[in-house]
């Protein structure tokens, strides 16, 4: 499947794969020019202070068909030696803004991001529609594993 993608600005990158084998494609910072955020450095370098979080611009929109989402994703390497994690991770097939990448630092030191660098991957994910229905009987009545929810298996 093919998805159309608008590069906004200059430095915008088309979203990529490492290998043709894997799910997910990389998306990279693309510096806005016109937007003031407490986030920006001075040589466009986005500071990602520990325990804080920075919604970065991608400066692409993706046109993602009826019936499916992009689920954005962390990049392991991003997570696990720069502790940055990614959260609001859906882009629906309505949405027609640019995709921008909420970054959360976990870690105890300053994380800069350079225009251009790899800051998480989107995976295209299909789509079932559901209606939700309140029904005041029993629900999951005689399952295995019952109402125990965090923690309740054990470590």
């Amino acid at each position: 499947m093919n998805l159309k993608v608008k590069l906004l600005r200059n430095g915008a990158k088309l979203p990529e794969r490492a290998y043709a084998t894997d799910a997910g494609a990389d998306v990279f910072y693309c510096h806005k020019p016109d937007e003031y955020n407490h986030c920006v450095g001075s040589d466009n370098e986005y500071w990602v202070g520990p325990g804080s979080s920075c919604i970065i611009p991608t400066g692409i929109k993706v046109e993602v068909p009826e019936g499916y989402m992009l689920e954005v994703k962390n990049k392991s390497g991003v997570a696990s030696k720069r502790r940055l994690i990614v959260g609001a991770c859906v882009i629906d097939s309505g949405y027609d803004g640019e995709v921008f990448i909420n970054l959360h630092n976990i870690g105890g030191e300053v994380q800069k991001i350079y225009p251009g660098e790899k800051l998480a991957q989107v995976v295209l994910i299909p789509v079932e529609a559901c209606k939700f229905i309140e029904t005041t009987g029993r629900i999951n009545v005689n399952t295995i594993r019952g109402p125990g929810g965090f923690g309740s298996t054990g470590r």
